[in-house]
């Protein structure tokens, strides 16, 4: 893990200037434990080296790369002081990014700038970043923690990770087969996951005036704790399901909702229609709309609408995929159709 390493002493210019490297280093050196229970049979080396090393998966196996961040959910987190979930969710994310091209992660990097370096809030966000990778099975192999006065807001930080897996190249899922009469299964998000905060954010504090304390009409929950949900990993019944049905597709559903997300993994001539009615939306989006006046199309090209990933199987194969994914603890629904025609997406009822 490639943290900055050099010394400051007491009354350094440096840490006059908002940088304490030793801060910074005493807090790296205390995650290096945690950092270990990720390691896989891949790993070649512990942190702290210039580069993380980990073994070629193999002839005939792709890598699968993806880096996304955290985004404006983390400034839920400084809101409630709680920050040992934003780990788990970037991980998840990236997760599920290289899942729906039919990879499984090998290993994850992290990138933390922020202006200040606070040794407690780092553990936390580790401490997320490290149950996750535990829970997808992959090593968190490196990362980097920049410490930017001047550069981010006092208080706040940023989050990136990048994720590589490996998908045996006979196996790749890439939507080349998908035809009229397939049918869409949409499996539910645990909330907004981690897009679409920006615009939560004004409704519900803005607009609605709520408090990260105050309870989120029809949740029964503090608003803090229904946007802190964390991003959910989709790894384990997809993997499931892969074993026992062929996959012609899968959309992970994030910033830019069904218009945006599901048109990346369909085949010219072919239209996904989903059926409204098929699923229930959580209370928190229809909270958001109403509170923030916000249009029902936009807010599916926003959110999620509570279904987190689309899986595309053949019609035939449509009771089994269900049943796969019941007994792999998530509660799929069939959600639509493919039909032919030039529109990407069409949202009914």
């Amino acid at each position: 893990m490639k943290r900055k390493s050099s010394t400051s002493k007491p009354g350094s210019a440096y840490a006059a200037a908002g940088v304490d490297i030793d801060a910074k280093m005493s807090g790296i050196a205390a995650i290096k434990k945690m950092v270990k229970t990720t390691a896989t049979p891949g790993v070649l080396n512990d942190i702290g080296q210039f580069g993380g090393f980990f073994a070629s998966p193999g002839k005939d196996r792709v890598l699968v790369a993806s880096t996304d961040g955290v985004g404006t959910k983390l400034k839920i987190a400084v809101m409630t002081g709680r920050h040992d979930t934003v780990g788990q969710d970037i991980v998840n994310h990236c997760v599920n990014d290289i899942l729906v091209q039919g990879a499984v992660p090998l290993f994850f990097m992290d990138y933390v700038g922020l202006s200040r370096f606070d040794g407690a809030i780092f553990q936390q966000v580790v401490s997320g970043l490290c149950k996750a990778c535990r829970e997808n099975g992959c090593a968190l192999l490196g990362g980097e923690t920049a410490e930017l006065p001047g550069l981010y807001p006092a208080g706040e930080y940023d989050l990136v990770g990048t994720i590589v897996g490996v998908v045996d190249r006979k196996a790749i899922v890439n939507g080349s087969t998908v035809r009229p009469g397939d049918v869409l299964i949409g499996l539910p998000s645990s909330g907004l996951h981690t897009n679409g905060y920006s615009l939560a954010r004004r409704a519900i504090f803005d607009q609605a005036g709520l408090t990260v304390d105050d309870e989120l009409p029809g949740t029964g929950r503090r608003v803090g704790d229904v946007l802190l949900a964390v991003h959910r990993s989709y790894l384990k019944p997809v993997v499931a399901l892969m074993k026992r049905v062929k996959v012609r597709a899968m959309a992970h559903i994030t910033g830019g909702g069904f218009p945006d997300n599901v048109p990346r993994v369909l085949p010219a001539g072919v239209t996904a229609v989903f059926d409204r009615t098929a699923w229930k939306v959580p209370p928190l989006f229809d909270f958001i709309r109403q509170a923030g006046n916000v249009e029902r199309d936009e807010m599916y090209r926003v959110f999620n609408m509570g279904l987190g990933l689309v899986v595309m199987v053949r019609a035939a194969d449509a009771g089994l995929a269900l049943q796969v994914l019941r007994q792999a603890g998530t509660r799929p629904v069939v959600v639509g159709r493919i039909e032919k025609g030039a529109e990407r997406v069409r949202l009914i009822n």
